[in-house]
């Protein structure tokens, strides 16, 4: 039985990278030695960290002036590593869910902390940035409740900040779609999502931001620390670099990330289709605009409830893999990652249809 993975992360990746990888773990580009033991200031190794640096650059279209920094920590290291580079006095939140409030929790140890707007259900709309803020941070996707800003709540927010920097976790939808990167200071996340398995989280960051603090930042947690090394000031976590290089390479051949935003649109509408019109389902987000591409969230309608288990139990003995929701949301969540293809969302949504027959 083929078996599709929804989980939410570590999270799926693509079959062709898997191979490769698994490839490169018993021999490393005709080295004779696997890439799970070469140096990484092995000649062959640096390739890798320049051409995965490069692609992204030009998957993203990011400007002069930016880096891409391949480092340890996950997001959660992000959430100390922002203010510790860029808060001098005040920060300014838009509190989307739990991510957003662990960021939140951090930079409060370096400076002034302003929420501007909170909610898990929908992204706000009716709130002001201060403009004496050291910069103004966002989480673009959320997870657990299955939200996303979208490409015109982005153009909002680039019209509210005037000339604030920018700071955005982007964990859960890097690659998915295009971005501005010209609007940001800094864009980081885990890789586990999109790009590579866990262990290597990227950072895109705007040199010209960096050095305005006057607090003593320890030489690890120091952006430019890592600009100066090129990602490789000590021991870099070298499988998931090299992973994340072969899954930017997937991209480029398949057409980009415009190819990759088509293809996840037809999932997301495939699926969300299916849900609007189900008579035992309902997603999370009823506000469509505010509805995640990434992670859909649904649950059984009012008097049905008592079939969470048996569903969970019937779409798992049809190789549905990781569905079953947050702890703070309940019911079912498909984390529909750019590798996750159009088949593994029909799969599901046969699987909805098969089980409504029954009920």
């Amino acid at each position: 039985m083929k078996k599709y993975n929804f989980n939410a992360g570590p999270s799926i990746l693509p079959q062709e990278v898997i191979k490769q990888t698994a490839e490169a773990v018993l021999d490393f580009q005709g080295e004779g030695l696997s890439v799970l033991e070469i140096s990484h200031r092995a000649k062959y190794f640096q390739p890798v960290v320049d051409e995965a640096e490069a692609l992204f650059k030009e998957l993203l279209n990011i400007p002069e002036g930016y880096r891409v920094l391949f480092l340890g920590g996950g997001a959660s290291l992000q959430f100390c590593m922002v203010p510790f580079n860029m808060l001098e006095k005040k920060a300014a939140f838009l509190n989307t869910g739990v991510w957003s409030k662990k960021a939140i929790k951090e930079a409060k140890g370096f400076g002034e902390v302003v929420e501007v707007a909170a909610s898990t259900n929908s992204i706000p709309n009716d709130y002001e940035i201060p403009q004496d803020a050291d910069y103004f941070h966002i989480t673009t996707n959320n997870t657990i409740f299955g939200t996303e800003i979208n490409d015109a709540k982005l153009a909002e927010i680039y019209a509210k900040k005037g000339n604030v920097p920018l700071v955005a976790d982007m964990s859960s939808d890097i690659l998915s779609r295009p971005v501005d990167v010209s609007q940001y200071d800094i864009i980081y996340g885990g890789a586990q999502k999109n790009l590579a398995p866990a262990g290597v989280t990227f950072v895109i960051v705007k040199e010209s931001a960096l050095g305005k603090v006057s607090r003593y930042i320890p030489t690890m947690l120091d952006y430019r620390t890592h600009i100066d090394g090129g990602s490789m000031f000590n021991t870099p976590p070298v499988l998931p670099i090299y992973t994340a290089l072969l899954t930017l390479r997937w991209l480029k051949a398949n057409g980009g990330v415009p190819w990759i935003e088509a293809r996840n649109k037809a999932k997301a509408e495939l699926l969300y289709n299916c849900l609007d019109n189900s008579k035992l389902f309902t997603p999370t987000i009823l506000n469509r605009e505010d509805r995640s591409r990434m992670n859909i969230c649904f649950v059984l309608k009012p008097g049905y409830e008592d079939l969470q288990d048996d569903f969970f139990k019937f779409a798992t003995s049809r190789g549905m893999v990781g569905i079953k929701g947050h702890r703070l949301v309940g019911g079912f969540r498909a984390s529909c990652y750019n590798a996750m293809d159009l088949e593994g969302v029909q799969a599901l949504v046969d699987c909805i249809h098969e089980y409504e027959k029954l009920h």
